[in-house]
């Protein structure tokens, strides 16, 4: 069982990125996807959820009206669509399998990072002019 986010890179305050999370050995529609964020010296704070129980999704208000979560069940594959990136966006950027539905496991506006039995790599974001 495996995850591997991918599409992070430099890019200039106000563009756009596409990451990705890529399961191999099961099936990601069959559970919750979560994206968290680490900045250098700073707590991982997850950022938005993609639910299997009703198929919403959540985003955290730091985020909200900038970035899309989203499927691709053919391609068993979940997507965060970022937009309007801001230089506080910068961070490695984690995906990963666990309880995101459960509201026990937010604290404020975040995700937090526990709970969480698989992870991908991380892929860096670097928004800077």
């Amino acid at each position: 069982v495996q995850l591997q986010a991918s599409g992070g890179g430099l890019v200039q305050p106000g563009s756009s990125l596409r990451l990705s999370c890529t399961a191999s050995g099961f099936t990601l529609d069959d559970y919750n996807i979560a994206w968290f964020r680490q900045a250098p010296g700073k707590e991982r704070e997850g950022v938005s959820c993609a639910r299997k129980s009703d198929g919403s999704a959540y985003l955290a208000d730091s985020v909200k009206g900038r970035f899309a979560i989203s499927r691709d069940n053919a391609k068993n594959t979940v997507y965060l669509q970022m937009g309007s990136l801001k230089p506080e966006d910068s961070a490695v950027y984690y995906c990963a399998e666990g309880p995101c539905s459960d509201d026990a496991y937010y604290s404020g506006d975040y995700i937090l990072p526990y709970g969480y039995d698989y992870w991908g790599q991380g892929t860096q974001v670097t928004v800077s002019s």
